[in-house]
């Protein structure tokens, strides 16, 4: 099988799963709206928090995908139990510092200013999803398991029945009955803790029951903590969770400096935002797969079919990004259309959507370089990139932009900016971290 076609059959369950994933934030999002507009803003605010916090830990965990494809192609398969083992303890360091931030969220609730009468609603929730946190990081690494064996469907599998469970769930908990009182967005947070604890329930049966598991031995008694080897994972793992922060941050800060805008701005900013969200996930699963396919071939000693692997996912991300951008560009204003019927609204968000068409082949090309560049062990170089080309080209940016001006160019007052500003920042990517990643594969030793 060509390394496109392997790379094609696994990136594609990781994107059904991703969306399966991103549909639990929707399912909150509808269910606390209809419940009422207070527990709507609480979920906001909560959830970005989560998110924030979210993604940096399981940022720090992506550093295991390639750890263990290199382990799986180099045949080492009671290494690769053991690496799973010690990657129980790097999980529990992470849990303890996750609960630290969702439990005592005050210092971020003043600094962000959050008014006093949503506090309450939004501590209970983050109170919530630190039951869930555990169970949640131990499920992405279940995750990155399946996709470094090349075998991601099981996962998808598992997350299409928990979105099953999660929709009527949330519905139960946020509004009551059947003996349930009703508790609005906090009843979201408890139905993704019951989610949560299932998810891993399963994937700990499917590990005890499944022959593809039997090789690697991973019911093994626990051994003492290699520090060294989970010092050397933090690592790596830590600029590699720095560096999603950095991403995801960037534009959901965005929403904080459009607010003084307006409510058309932020509604026509929102629309774009889901989109964004929503299309990232297509070169986020390409890149997964590529970076498996790629640690794979570096760890069996092949570093040529390694390079094959990594023109093969650019291509197929680069294609599939440049008819996206067409498709977006020609149908901005008629999917601007779906989420809103204000002509206003419409207008303003069709004008954005053409920005973000602009960028989609640089964010999925700097998208699959950086999986890669994880394969080679090169984390500090994007990190730095993603700093100062995210948040100070993109955020910062698109901030003077909007309202200072920049050189020739006065002030827009115009969520444009901040999406102009991206494009900007994306494309700069999309020439530094091909670059960095040519230097890492040139410079590339086998481990003899």
């Amino acid at each position: 099988m060509s390394e496109l076609r392997t790379i094609v059959r696994q990136a594609t369950p990781v994107l059904v799963g991703q969306l399966a994933v991103m549909a639990f934030g929707v399912t909150d999002t509808i269910v606390a709206g209809r419940y009422s507009q207070q527990a709507l803003a609480a979920l906001s605010v909560g959830s970005a928090m989560f998110i924030t916090i979210f993604v940096a830990l399981i940022g720090v965990l992506q550093i295991l995908l390639p750890a263990w494809a290199e382990l799986h192609g180099a045949g080492r398969h009671e290494a690769l139990g053991r690496s799973v083992r010690q990657s129980l303890y790097l999980a529990g360091v992470l849990t303890v510092a996750g609960f630290a931030a969702l439990l005592f969220p005050q210092p971020l609730l003043d600094w962000t200013e959050v008014p006093a009468a949503m506090q309450h609603d939004v501590r209970a929730y983050l109170s919530s999803l630190a039951l869930a946190l555990p169970a949640a990081l131990l499920f992405r690494m279940y995750g990155s398991l399946n996709q470094a064996l090349g075998k991601p469907l099981l996962v998808t599998w598992l997350q299409a029945a928990a979105l099953a469970l999660k929709v009527p769930l949330s519905i139960w908990f946020a509004f009551g009955g059947w003996g349930i009182d009703a508790h609005g967005a906090v009843g979201c947070g408890w139905a993704s803790v019951v989610v949560n604890w299932l998810l891993i329930a399963g994937a700990f049966a499917l590990l005890r029951t499944q022959d593809l598991y039997t090789p690697y031995a991973l019911w093994r008694r626990m051994e003492r903590p290699d520090w060294h080897a989970i010092g050397h994972l933090l690592r790596l793992g830590i600029p590699a969770g720095l560096a999603v922060m950095v991403e995801v941050t960037s534009f959901t800060l965005m929403a904080l400096f459009i607010a003084r805008q307006g409510s058309l701005a932020l509604a026509a900013h929102q629309i774009v935002t889901n989109l964004a969200a929503v299309i990232y996930m297509i070169p986020l699963s390409i890149a997964i797969a590529t970076s498996a396919r790629v640690s794979y071939w570096l760890g069996a000693g092949d570093p040529k079919r390694a390079r094959r692997a990594i023109r093969d996912g650019l291509k197929l991300a680069i294609g599939t990004a440049l008819a996206i951008s067409v498709t977006l560009a020609l149908a901005r204003y008629q999917v601007a259309a779906i989420y809103s019927g204000s002509a206003d609204v419409i207008a303003l968000a069709g004008a954005l959507l053409a920005w973000l068409a602009l960028y989609q082949i640089a964010d999925a090309t700097q998208a699959v370089c950086i999986f890669i560049l994880r394969s080679y062990r090169v984390v500090v170089a994007p990190l730095v990139a993603y700093c100062v080309l995210l948040w100070g080209a993109g955020l910062a940016g698109g901030y003077l932009l909007a309202y200072r001006g920049m050189g020739p160019w006065p002030a827009m007052q115009s969520p444009a900016a901040f999406w102009i500003m991206s494009t900007v920042a994306l494309a700069l990517l999309a020439i530094a971290l091909p670059l960095i990643l040519w230097r890492a594969v040139g410079q590339y030793r086998p481990v003899a």
